[in-house]
C-alpha cells in the first residue's frame, strides 16, 4: 500500500496519556484574522458550520474587536447573527474591552475571552498599555461576563519568548496567569505567540502555573509553529496532564502584531497524532482535512498542515 492510501493513524495507545482531549479550534478568528484580503462573512459562516459538522465542540468564533485595529473581524456581529450553533457547541468571542463585553451579553454570547501579555512590549503593541493597566481593563470585562453567567477564557501570551524582549522570566509568566485566575477566569489558555518554545520549557511552564495554585484542569495551550515545535509541546503538555489544546483548521493564523508569529498548531496535525495514540475527540479527520482543502481553495493556497495535504492527497 502506498502513502498516498493512508487516510487514518494506527492506533497504538497508552495508559499514561488521557483518554480525551478537547480541541479548541482557533481558526475562525486566530487563523483568519491576519489574511491580507477580507474574507466574505458567508465564507466564514460556512467555514464554522463545516468544522461543527466534522464534530468540533469548541472553537473561538470571532472577536469584538475595533474594525480599525483587526479589518478581518469588522464582521464580528453579523457572523454572530450567521451562525445557530447547537447549544452543545462551547462558542467562545474575544472581548478585549468593557464595552466589548457588554455587546457580546447582548447578542447572546455564552462564553468570552481577555488576552493578556507576559510582556510590556507585545502589551503596548497589542492593546496599547502596560501589563498592569490592561489587567485592570480586563476587571469590569470579567467581572460583567461573570455577573451574567458567561465563562471567561483568559489568554496569556507570549509566554515562551518575546521578539523585542527575548526570553521571558517564568516568573513573569506566572504572575500574569495568578491575575488572571484572581480576576475570576474561568480556564487559562498558555499561549506561545511567536513559535520559540521547545517541549522541555512547556512543561515547566505548566508546572510553574500549577504550583502557583491553578488546577490542571484550566489550563489549555495555545501554541504557534514558527520553530515546527507547535506538536511537540502540545504531546509534551497532554503526556503531563493539559486536556484542552488550541489549533487551527489547516495550520492559518498569526499575529498581526507580532511580525515572527506564524500559524497556529494545525488540527489536522494535531488530530492525527492525538488519533494514532488512541485518544479520543470526537472530531472525523477526514471531514475536517476536506473542510480545510476548501477554505484553502478560497484562499487560493495549500493548506499549511501536512496531514491536512497528506490526507485529501489520498482521498483523491
Amino acid at each position: 500500500m502506498s502513502t498516498s492510501a493512508v487516510s487514518a493513524p494506527v492506533k497504538v495507545g497508552s495508559a499514561k496519556l488521557p483518554p480525551r482531549v478537547t480541541v479548541f479550534e482557533v481558526g475562525p478568528r486566530d487563523g483568519l484574522q491576519n489574511e491580507a484580503a477580507p474574507v466574505p462573512v458567508e465564507v466564514k459562516a460556512e467555514f464554522v458550520e463545516r468544522i461543527v459538522d466534522a464534530g468540533v465542540r469548541a472553537l473561538e468564533l470571532t472577536s469584538l474587536v475595533r474594525p480599525d485595529r483587526v479589518p478581518q473581524l469588522a464582521d464580528a456581529e453579523e457572523l454572530l447573527r450567521r451562525v445557530n450553533l447547537p447549544d452543545e457547541v462551547r462558542t467562545v468571542v474575544l472581548t478585549p474591552n468593557e464595552k466589548a463585553v457588554r455587546r457580546a451579553v447582548d447578542v447572546g454570547v455564552r462564553e468570552v475571552a481577555v488576552f493578556a501579555s507576559c510582556t510590556e512590549t507585545f502589551s503596548q503593541r497589542n492593546l496599547g498599555r502596560s501589563i498592569d493597566d490592561s489587567l485592570r481593563m480586563f476587571e469590569p470585562v470579567v467581572a460583567h461576563a461573570r455577573r451574567n453567567g458567561l465563562a471567561v477564557r483568559g489568554y496569556f501570551s507570549m509566554a515562551c519568548g518575546d521578539p523585542w524582549e527575548g526570553a521571558v522570566p517564568v516568573g513573569q509568566v506566572v504572575a500574569v496567569a495568578r491575575r488572571l485566575s484572581d480576576l475570576g477566569c474561568t480556564e487559562l489558555s498558555l499561549g506561545d505567540t511567536i513559535g520559540v518554545g521547545t517541549p522541555g520549557q512547556t512543561v515547566a511552564l505548566i508546572d510553574a502555573v500549577v504550583a502557583a495554585g491553578i488546577g490542571m484542569d484550566r489550563l489549555a495551550v495555545h501554541l504557534h509553529d514558527t520553530y515546527g515545535q507547535a506538536l511537540a509541546n502540545a504531546s509534551a503538555a497532554i503526556a503531563r496532564g493539559v486536556t484542552v489544546v488550541d489549533a487551527s483548521a489547516g495550520g492559518l493564523g498569526g499575529c498581526p502584531f507580532a511580525g515572527s508569529s506564524t500559524g497556529n498548531l494545525a488540527t489536522e496535525d494535531l488530530l492525527w497524532h492525538l488519533h494514532g495514540l488512541g485518544i479520543e475527540t470526537g472530531i472525523d479527520l477526514r471531514a475536517l482535512a476536506q473542510t480545510s482543502a476548501w477554505l484553502a481553495g478560497y484562499l487560493g493556497r495549500p493548506a499549511p498542515s501536512r496531514a491536512a495535504q497528506a490526507i485529501t492527497q489520498a482521498m483523491s
